[in-house]
């Protein structure tokens, strides 16, 4: 196992278990072949669903296993592996509760109904399947597991002195992208990735190194869940301390955009002390992460032919980029002159992926890009890729609020205006991360600028394919970047 493969401690001893033990009246399971049927219709209907676009060919169950079973419930485990049309096969975690009826809360949460019949060895009684993270019982039982340590194939680990209680309830968070996040006891956040990639998430990777930086910008790791999927270790899951009364860096920096351009006064809602000690945060978690995990050196070349393969790619996608291209060409090709310090980032640094507490800026959500695979969102990166990140979306925050502005005089002013608060928000935040980091970003202004480029073509390929209204914001970006 490599240095920065996080090694698995002994699972907690537990003092006794907290799961009850099965009774007779909890209610039948369904049969592999009902589980699978039903799946292939529920699952392009879930937010998570990482495959839309895709007709689902068909659904396999790779692995199942009963994990608690208490007097009305059981919760079974799924992995399950999605065929689709046109596209490489995918691989999701379903955990369902299974009970003989349910109330209306969970109504919305049914998967699958089953009426008594086909069981083995004569009649069975039916059953209700229903997505298991939409009940407080089901997320109980899992927190309760983390606590005390599973004895299945699907691993619950916690973190040795992580002194997890058993008891608690939970409740689902109403945003959901690749993974479903759960509030257990108002005091801890367990997330479930949802698609399964096969080997050890950063996510898990990241906070352990971090939690051995002893960081001050990230929510202290309490636990995962693991299983060997296609004979590989792999993360479906983590628990780590809740940041309570913590609002989302996005939804700041929209209510700053707002202000301003309510007033038509750029201090109606400065934003550039946020943005400075938001900087000064994201220096401090990558000098935790060098210091723990290593640093390397690689030729700018590599980073600079992986933008180009990006960028060609997105032609056929993003009508008017080719218009653009000698420039964008030329921009790319000057960022590689030099050789790249390297080393693990957040990977997907964004201002939704930033929490501000009353006192700091904690970072959430290390797994890296989700469209990537496992060995490349490990793969040591300039931390410009995640700085680059985050100007991205300081801009995208700014002209969201103006993209949709009838084009006349009163957009051209709220444009401007938005612009100049872009300018004066990321100033703020390149200042912050050069006084904690010692160094600026700007002294590699070429591959700052590559990576900014590389980020918007991956906002236009998006917007291009799902909000073409909005495909004006990355473009415009990819125009000022590519005329210097």
């Amino acid at each position: 196992m490599s240095s920065s493969t996080p090694s698995a401690p002994e699972p907690s001893t537990p003092a006794e278990s907290a799961i009850p033990e099965p009774e007779a009246t909890a209610p039948a399971s369904p049969t592999d072949a009902e589980l699978t049927a039903a799946l292939g219709s529920w699952l392009p209907e879930q937010r998570w669903f990482s495959a839309k676009g895709h007709a689902v060919t068909g659904v396999d169950v790779l692995t199942r296993e009963t994990l608690a079973t208490t007097a009305d419930l059981t919760l079974v485990h799924l992995l399950v592996e999605v065929h689709l049309e046109g596209a490489d096969s995918q691989v999701f975690q379903v955990p369902v509760g299974v009970r003989a009826e349910v109330d209306e809360d969970l109504e919305p949460a049914v998967l699958l109904r089953t009426d008594g019949a086909g069981g083995q060895g004569g009649a069975r009684s039916g059953c209700v399947v229903y997505d298991g993270l939409r009940d407080p019982s089901v997320i109980g039982l899992l927190s309760d597991l983390l606590a005390t340590g599973g004895t299945g194939d699907v691993r619950f680990l916690a973190v040795p002195g992580a002194d997890l209680p058993t008891g608690l309830s939970g409740r689902v968070l109403g945003a959901e992208q690749s993974n479903t996040s759960v509030v257990v006891g108002d005091r801890f956040l367990l997330k479930l990735f949802r698609r399964v990639a096969v080997g050890v998430n950063p996510d898990v990777e990241l906070h352990q190194a971090l939690g051995r930086a002893e960081s001050a910008h990230v929510a202290t790791l309490r636990g995962w869940i693991e299983a060997d999927v296609r004979h590989d270790e792999t993360t479906l899951g983590m628990m780590q301390d809740f940041v309570a009364g913590a609002s989302e860096g996005w939804t700041a920096a929209l209510e700053a955009v707002d202000a301003v351009l309510a007033a038509g006064d750029l201090g109606a809602g400065d934003f550039t002390g946020e943005a400075r000690s938001l900087g000064g945060a994201v220096a401090s978690v990558h000098r935790d992460l060098a210091r723990v995990l290593g640093t390397s050196i690689a030729p700018a070349a590599e980073t600079t032919a992986a933008i180009s393969g990006r960028v060609e790619s997105a032609l056929p996608v993003v009508e008017g980029l080719d218009a653009a291209l000698p420039r964008v060409r030329a921009l790319i090709e000057a960022a590689g002159e030099s050789a790249v310090d390297t080393q693990r980032i957040h990977g997907d640094l964004h201002l939704g992926q930033v929490l501000r507490t009353p006192d700091l800026w904690v970072l959430i959500d290390f797994e890296g890009e989700p469209s990537r695979s496992v060995d490349e969102r490990r793969t040591p990166d300039s931390p410009l890729r995640d700085v680059a990140g985050m100007v991205r979306s300081v801009d995208y925050a700014a002209m969201s609020r103006v993209v949709d502005l009838p084009d006349d005089a009163e957009r051209v002013a709220a444009e401007r205006l938005a612009r100049e608060w872009v300018d004066r928000t990321v100033t703020a935040f390149l200042d912050g991360y050069a006084e904690e980091a010692g160094r600026d970003p700007r002294e590699n202004l070429a591959l700052l600028r590559a990576y900014e480029l590389d980020k918007a073509v991956y906002e236009a390929v998006y917007e291009a394919r799902n909000r073409p209204g909005w495909l004006s914001i990355p473009m415009h970006a990819i125009e000022r970047l590519a005329d210097g």
